[in-house]
């Protein structure tokens, strides 16, 4: 199906089925029930969940098959997100060309930060990326002002008229796909619980999907043999009269262009742009959603980014005043105890919860989180066995 077989095919299914049921499996609880914080399923998380995995899919194609490291990929995102929105600004609020400018202009600046930073391997390399991701960035919060808004960014205002939009005086552009509005949305309700459907996020959906399944032809194409090869033992691979270089500059490329797409998708669903996303902290939170999720698998930086986001965005709201309402049914003493003893780690406070979890899952799951769940369900199919074994050798045992 799809020149896919076998588990690389289940893994795809698996991830559309997540895709499509995310609305309901991110809102597992009631509206009004106490736990309905933890609820994840509005567009807004739920976009930031694919885009950020797409961004993770394809820093992996880099640094997964090849174990070159960046630290400078923000810069990429940074880039297609202001080809994005002067496409917008200028042409049209359709999100295509917005998006076909923000891969195109990613493509151009990674075959020229590759070319240099590739003359290196190892902590040199990484340097080199970062400095560069840090030249941008001061471009575009002081330098290159008139064309990145400086500290303020750029989005759409009243007098925006792009070329191919019809739009009445004073009014402001609104992100499109053919007049579908990203920001368009329909709201399922079931007993207490609801589901927002919203357009932004299946479409962000569907080129996540585009993605995931050409990294699958990437990962199991010759290409990515070769790929590999880089990373195993590069010098062995030059010894036998084969340049590396094409194939590691190819990669750079490639995975420079999936976070150009990443930035047209998150000015797609928000119209406004800001030299804080070329930032090194951008840069290196990509680089622990590929290590926790599962540096060199396919789904593994998926599920590092919305774990991450997860993090971000639901965990980072829990403050002191829902810990006494989680611990209410204590006597007072032990409700500001656990609320004094929990606190640091939620909140404001999240990142060290994220610290702790990265540490443990580099120390004791190297292959990240899917290293983890293979663990578990390798345990379940150990459990299958031993209880299939305990009937057959009943079988055998003749009666007495």
């Amino acid at each position: 199906m799809l020149g896919i077989k076998g588990k690389d095919l289940s893994v795809f299914l698996l991830v559309a089925m997540l895709a499509l049921l995310a609305p309901f499996l991110l809102n597992p609880f009631p509206v009004d029930s106490a736990m309905a914080q933890f609820n994840a399923g509005y567009p807004d998380l739920m976009q930031r969940f694919v885009i950020f995995g797409i961004f993770a899919i394809g820093f992996n194609i880099l640094f997964g098959l090849t174990g070159y490291l960046s630290f400078g990929h923000a810069a990429f995102l940074g880039v297609g997100s202001y080809a994005a929105i002067w496409m917008m600004k200028l042409v049209s609020l359709n999100i295509i060309p917005g998006i076909i400018m923000a891969i195109i202009f990613a493509a151009l600046f990674s075959v020229v930060v590759g070319y240099i930073s590739l003359r290196r391997s190892g902590i040199y390399f990484s340097i080199l990326t970062l400095a560069f991701a840090q030249m941008s960035y001061a471009l575009a919060y002081s330098v290159l002002t008139p064309i990145t808004g400086g500290e303020t960014g750029l989005q759409i205002k009243p007098g925006d008229d792009p070329l191919l939009s019809n739009l009445a005086e004073g009014e402001i552009g609104r992100a499109n796909l053919f007049g579908l509005e990203m920001g368009d949305s329909a709201i399922l309700r079931a007993g207490g619980w609801e589901f927002t459907m919203n357009v932004g996020y299946y479409v962000c959906a569907l080129v996540m999907l585009v993605a995931f399944y050409l990294a699958i032809r990437i990962f199991r194409s010759p290409f990515g043999m070769m790929l590999r090869a880089v990373k195993s033992n590069q010098q062995r691979m030059n010894y036998t009269g084969l340049n590396s270089r094409p194939y590691t500059l190819a990669a750079f490329v490639i995975s420079g262009m999936y976070a150009g797409l990443a930035g047209g998708l998150m000015v797609a669903m928000d119209t406004q742009v800001g030299p804080e996303r070329m930032f090194w902290t951008a840069s290196g939170e990509v680089v622990l959603m590929t290590i926790l999720g599962g540096a060199g698998t396919l789904i593994g930086p998926v599920l590092g980014a919305g774990f991450i986001k997860y993090m971000e965005n639901i965990v980072s709201k829990i403050n002191s005043t829902v810990l006494h309402e989680w611990f209410a049914f204590l006597p007072d003493g032990m409700e500001d105890f656990l609320v004094t003893i929990f606190y640091p780690f939620v909140g404001k406070g999240w990142h060290l919860t994220l610290g702790l979890m990265f540490m443990a899952v580099v120390i004791f799951l190297p292959g990240g989180l899917v290293e983890g769940g293979q663990r578990i369900a390798s345990i379940f199919r150990r459990g299958k066995k031993s209880g299939a074994g305990d009937e057959s050798a009943k079988q055998e045992t003749p009666a007495e």
